[in-house]
């Protein structure tokens, strides 16, 4: 029996700000509950808020902002994304594999 090799993954995850905050909070769930039922790990989650969007996605302007590490088997990541894509509320999400898992997350102020 082969080994499952896990790495480390940022996800960014763009939510429909149209849901209530317990409907965002169930959703959240979800794909945290995804991860863990595909034999992964959450490490930390950060909740990044209500952002204005760069561009226009699905006629919707704003959307809220999670900031997920985990870890998982790689073979399983294709599956969770096809997953991700079906789902209407989820804008749009974005999965990188990382070294670390920061303890706070600062952003950079742009220049004027």
């Amino acid at each position: 029996m082969k080994k499952q090799s896990k790495h480390l993954y940022e996800g960014m995850y763009i939510f429909n700000t149209a849901l209530t905050d317990d409907a965002r909070q169930k959703l959240l769930d979800k794909v945290k509950s995804n991860i863990v039922d595909k034999g992964g790990e959450i490490h930390k989650v950060f909740d990044q808020g209500r952002k204005r969007l760069a561009s226009e996605i699905n006629k919707k302007r704003e959307g809220h902002y999670f900031l997920l590490y985990f870890s998982v088997p790689t073979d399983v990541m294709e599956k969770m994304w096809r997953e991700y894509r079906l789902n209407e509320d989820i804008l749009r999400f974005m999965t990188l594999q990382v070294a670390n898992v920061p303890e706070k997350i600062e952003f950079q102020p742009l220049p004027e």
